[in-house]
């Protein structure tokens, strides 16, 4: 064929060909799915599954935030539907977790959606509910795996606060994990004790150190604003950040979460400043804008575009908090307004997305606070990647 042959087999490339269906055979299968969920050569899961439903019967469809077809907004609620006969159930709708009328003709939950490796991403968080929910009524729950996006070795950025655990973080990891969906589901059912009756497909040919361009696979743009596969490490890098709408992440213009500006900053200064931290993987260059819609909507903005130099020594939330920081050392007068007029539900959700509280008090009450941030549970993500370990599949 004209593609070249991609290097990993994902878990849904595997099920059939390793002799699963005995696991659903003669059962109930509902599907967690959504426009991501494609085989390696972009055959839909729903296809697959379809064609050789002989010996089992998939009675529904489950489908995550922005939808069955990717195409709804962050946040925005998502109403039931048919797909070719089949009854769609959303899970971000009237309800987040399936309810025992959504699961009284499931014997089986199969998951296949594309994560993009951030915690405060929702598929995941779906994915958690449904598995608690499963073990209640003993319903099995299979996880067709695939790549962590980013790469499946940098953990960065602070763990979760029980008191900020949200559909927006649902489990006690970093910022970024460094794992696997397969890996997390794992990790998830044993350390909070869920009790689900899990199975996780291995993909084949995934290695730690690659990023999503490496696995030779096709990237399906996972919500409105992760168009390409180098996006979710720049998400990592201002998705944080882009919920006080301080400055405009890209959001709005071509290039969502890879700028960073606004018409009070002066580009050259905030590269310049930026720079001469010195962090690993990454430069800062001068860039200019103008959003068609978003924070700035129709206004000159100036800031920096960030490009990564080095994937594996890269950290995102550092250079998130670095980002951050530096605006309110710079532009304290602009940051402190911002913070003032700022709804406490836009706050809130800042923490919500940190996991806690700590980084907005350090925002709010010192000069400067990018190292602070940096540094803040340094400690604690050494003894997760310790503990992560033995959830590791590949």
């Amino acid at each position: 064929s004209v593609l070249a042959e991609p290097k990993v087999d994902l878990g849904i490339d595997l099920f059939f060909k390793d002799g699963n269906e005995k696991l659903i055979e003669n059962k109930k299968v509902a599907l967690l799915i959504n426009h991501t969920s494609v085989d390696k050569n972009l055959k839909p899961t729903l296809e697959i599954f379809k064609e050789r439903a002989k010996n089992y019967k998939i009675t529904k469809l489950f489908s995550p935030e922005h939808g069955l077809n990717g195409k709804a907004f962050a946040g925005e609620k998502v109403g039931d539907s048919k797909n070719q006969k089949i009854e769609v159930v959303s899970l971000h709708g009237a309800t987040k977790r399936p309810t025992e009328k959504m699961l009284n003709d499931v014997d089986v939950i199969i998951y296949d959606i594309q994560e993009i490796g951030c915690r405060a991403y929702t598929y995941a968080s779906t994915l958690y509910y449904v598995m608690e929910e499963a073990a209640k009524r003993k319903i099995k729950v299979i996880v067709l795996d695939r790549p962590n996006p980013i790469n499946g070795i940098i953990s960065d950025g602070p763990m979760l606060d029980d008191e900020y655990r949200s559909f927006l973080g649902y489990i006690n990891v970093p910022y970024c994990h460094g794992m696997t969906i397969g890996e997390l589901s794992s990790f998830f059912n044993s350390e909070y004790k869920v009790q689900c009756d899990l199975t996780v497909i291995k993909m084949r040919g995934w290695k730690r150190e690659m990023s999503f361009s490496d696995t030779g696979l096709n990237w399906v743009p996972t919500s409105p604003n992760i168009p390409e596969a180098d996006t979710p490490l720049y998400s990592a890098t201002t998705g944080i950040l882009g919920e006080l709408e301080i400055v405009s992440i890209g959001i709005g213009y071509t290039l969502p979460f890879k700028i960073v500006g606004a018409p009070w900053i002066d580009a050259n200064l905030f590269a310049k400043h930026l720079n001469d931290q010195k962090l690993l993987g990454v430069k800062f260059i001068p860039f200019y804008f103008r959003p068609f819609y978003g924070a700035y909507r129709g206004k000159d903005c100036q800031g920096v575009k960030i490009v990564i130099t080095d994937k594996t020594k890269y950290k995102p939330v550092s250079v998130q908090y670095l980002l951050i920081g530096m605006l309110k050392s710079l532009y304290p007068e602009k940051v402190k307004e911002k913070l003032n007029t700022q709804s406490e539900s836009k706050i809130k959700t800042f923490c919500l997305v940190n996991g806690n509280k700590k980084i907005y008090d350090f925002l709010l009450n010192e000069k400067y606070p990018a190292w602070k941030m940096i540094k803040f549970q340094e400690e604690k993500i050494k003894e997760f990647k310790e503990n992560r370990k033995k959830y590791l599949l590949y």
